[in-house]
């Protein structure tokens, strides 16, 4: 016969660390070819001209230059569009 009691269950374990998301890069900053521009969860910024988007959408400059926010108009699946940021590197 076992003399250990049951365990109960275990409720402060949900301290986990941050991701760290966020503009890394913000318009009128110079940047050379890979550097972070963006880190976020699912697509919210638009990448453009002179940027990728890498498999966890994480916005990266393609070349050197300067970075600059952009808005613009996007259609969405059933025609409506709606106003995005754009990530643009020149």
């Amino acid at each position: 016969m076992s003399h250990v009691k049951a365990g109960g269950t275990s409720k402060n374990n949900r301290n986990n660390a941050g991701q760290r998301l966020g503009v890394k890069r913000f318009g009128g900053q110079k940047v050379r070819t890979g550097e972070v521009l963006v880190r976020q969860t699912g697509s919210t910024k638009l990448s453009g001209p002179g940027t990728f988007i890498s498999r966890d959408f994480t916005i990266h400059a393609a070349i050197d230059g300067i970075v600059s926010f952009s808005k613009v108009r996007k259609s969405r699946f059933t025609g409506k569009t709606t106003p995005r940021t754009q990530v643009v590197v020149q």
